[in-house]
């Protein structure tokens, strides 16, 4: 099977899964099955097929993101990154760079960390992370705005699964300056990144880490990379990376067939 053939396997596979989360994990099954060189040359194939912006392949490309921003996959990521610059897959490159921070373990930009936050108190006293986290899980909207400001991110993650919760609340946990790394992973790895406007809020914040912006930017529209790139607070790293994508994609005055986006 060639790259193009492993790529289609990929994008008719996760379509025909409804849930996003299915197919996310779906795309985990994958890369923990097929072999390295397999799977790279079918995510390049991919990554390319989203670039010249093919609807189904930036569908899948969503789910793709999602999946590598799991934890879990962090090995995976790193025998990506061996087999793209192997074998020059461009296209795979760009999706799993790593950060000048993730090569030299640097600490972030000064000012982009939020400074420590106190845990909620109730009767005088500071609630303990068990009884913070069963909270989260309450049907009180009220109780789950607050606790989305909550430090550790354990709670956060519970609270970004509420049902009752907003894309305006995530929107405005993700735009929060300044703000709190170990938070805005958080945010990247729930289901909300498949929000555009949390998207681009996630890559314009700061306290976003650099890695996970850089994958992100991949899932941005044509004017979503030209803000970014306009702007003078974005990293050097993630205003390459976004000149990078939009090089690659269809010129903005080209008509696309209808369905078809920028």
């Amino acid at each position: 099977m060639d790259r193009r053939a492993r790529a289609e396997t990929i994008v008719r596979a996760t379509l025909s899964l409804g849930d996003a989360e299915l197919r996310a994990r779906y795309v985990m099954t994958i890369a923990r099955s097929w072999s390295s060189e397999a799977l790279a040359q079918g995510l390049d194939a991919l990554c390319e097929r989203a670039q010249q912006a093919e609807p189904a392949a930036r569908e899948v490309l969503v789910a793709v993101v999602d999946a590598l921003n799991d934890p879990a996959m962090k090995a995976v990521v790193e025998r990506l990154r061996e087999q793209a610059a192997s074998e020059c897959l461009l296209a795979l490159e760009r999706l799993v760079r790593p950060s000048r921070a993730h090569r030299s373990g640097g600490p972030l930009p000064v000012g982009a960390r939020a400074p420590a936050r106190e845990a909620p108190r109730a009767n005088g006293r500071v609630l303990t992370l068990g009884e913070r986290k069963w909270l989260a899980r309450r049907p009180d909207r009220g109780m789950v705005q607050s606790l989305l400001l909550d430090p550790h991110p354990e709670v956060v993650r519970r609270c970004l699964s509420h049902p009752r919760m907003t894309e305006d609340d995530v929107l405005r946990l993700a735009a929060r300056r300044p703000g709190q790394s170990e938070v805005l992973i958080e945010v990247a790895r729930s289901v909300w990144v498949r929000r555009p406007r949390v998207r681009i809020a996630l890559v314009f914040n700061p306290a976003t880490p650099l890695e996970v912006a850089t994958r992100i930017a991949g899932l941005l529209l044509r004017p979503e990379l030209e803000l970014v790139i306009r702007s003078p607070a974005v990293a050097p790293a993630l205003r390459a990376v976004c000149l990078e994508h939009i090089d690659r994609r269809p010129p903005a005055g080209r008509k696309t067939p209808p369905g078809r986006v920028q």
